[in-house]
């Protein structure tokens, strides 16, 4: 494995009924002001926004509501909710949502510390920091993007037309709360793209070097493995409590740091899908599997050792009078088989996308990763847009 140094501070309280059992007692110790920030409404016709506020008023807390925290969550809305913070002297950010709203909420933190130009200093290069940002806790109610145990957020700045994010271990949550209940009034669709979205973040991390045995890689297939099994309990019972809290802690493992440590990673989908978000305003998830099996067709056989082991140790495929290569592209399409059976769209047109957007745009816009068992070109990653187009 190559080095590493492993630093997690979010202190994780899993299980149904954790958030009426904790939340109380964990908001003490912050100040009086609690901004209580979430989307577009759902939290209310739920229940979980009128447990949340019972809680904090019952414990003498100040609340100051942030609310419409959109899917991707824009640089003006952060100055937006540093601003409201600001003005009203506020103590702690409770951040109740899926990845949107917690990776907004971590903006916020700092923002509402800082003075500069938040957007230049801290998203546009990795910054520095000589503060401490904004206590924030998360109560998750959408498994998918494991924001919660890291310090990652993904922001998009709609003038420059470039999403981004950064992980900086001074944004990870003081405390995170996640009760798989809360995740059952999710719509269908919603979980499962979030559910992909887990899938791909633990594909982004496994298909990089090294390919010698490593426990991140083994511990990786276990994960995705769980991620399909429980998908599809999940669908065929969305109120199957095993399935929707495995989903949930999967969501956690794939970016709490665990299963990058010693791994190189790639993460080049996630940059062309959060372009593409960009332009579009597409869902993360359903874009991801939109791009996936297109891109792993232009790399697996530069990789086709892992791709293979892929095929074999989590699709279980067997390897009798197969090539390695032969192994490989079994892999890709086990895992293009699977996001059809999820219902999961396939192309940019089932996403939604009009013919007219201007692909070779957004592919010159794309970060360039050096992790990829074959780094992208500008014009590589537009030959893969036209194939996902169709």
């Amino acid at each position: 494995m190559n080095n590493f140094i492993f630093e997690n501070r979010t202190k994780v309280f899993f299980g149904k009924g954790c958030v009426n059992e904790y939340l109380e007692c964990l908001s003490k110790g912050y100040g009086n002001t609690v901004m209580v920030a979430y989307g577009g409404g759902s939290i209310k016709r739920n229940g979980i926004y009128d447990e949340v506020i019972n809680i904090l008023k019952n414990s003498g807390k100040n609340i100051v509501e942030f609310p419409g925290i959109m899917s991707n969550p824009t640089y003006n809305k952060v100055l937006e909710g540093a601003k409201l913070v600001k003005n009203n002297k506020v103590d702690l950010i409770l951040g109740i949502g899926g990845g949107s709203v917690m990776d907004c909420c971590k903006a916020i933190s700092i923002a509402s510390r800082y003075d500069g130009d938040l957007w230049k200093d801290f998203w546009e290069r990795p910054g520095v920091f000589e503060f401490e940002p904004l206590p924030l806790g998360v109560i998750v109610t959408v498994a998918g993007t494991g924001s919660e145990c890291n310090g990652g957020s993904v922001i998009t700045n709609e003038e420059l037309k470039v999403k981004t994010g950064r992980d900086y271990p001074q944004c990870n949550p003081k405390f995170a709360l996640l009760d798989p209940t809360y995740t059952f009034s999710v719509p269908k669709r919603q979980m499962i793209s979030g559910a992909f979205d887990t899938l791909s973040h633990i594909m982004e991390i496994y298909f990089s070097e090294p390919d010698e045995s490593n426990v991140s890689d083994d511990i990786s297939e276990a994960l995705m493995r769980n991620v399909i099994k429980n998908l599809r309990e999940a669908i065929k019972d969305p109120m199957n409590y095993t399935a929707r809290s495995n989903l949930m802690w999967d969501a956690t493992m794939a970016e709490n740091r665990i299963i990058k440590l010693g791994k190189r990673t790639d993460f080049e989908c996630h940059q062309i899908e959060h372009q593409l978000g960009a332009y579009t305003n597409c869902n993360h998830g359903e874009g991801l599997a939109v791009i996936h099996p297109i891109y792993y067709r232009h790399i697996c056989e530069a990789g086709q050792l892992k791709f293979a082991r892929f095929a074999t140790e989590v699709w279980k495929i067997p390897n009798k009078d197969k090539t390695t290569l032969d192994l490989a592209i079994a892999g890709v399409e086990a895992l293009e088989d699977f996001i059809k059976e999820i219902g999961l769209p396939t192309t940019l047109q089932e996403l939604g996308i009009m013919s007219n957007i201007d692909l070779e745009e957004i592919a010159r816009s794309c970060n360039i990763v050096k992790g990829s068992y074959k780094v992208m070109t500008p014009e590589e990653i537009y030959e893969i847009l036209k194939e996902c187009y169709e």
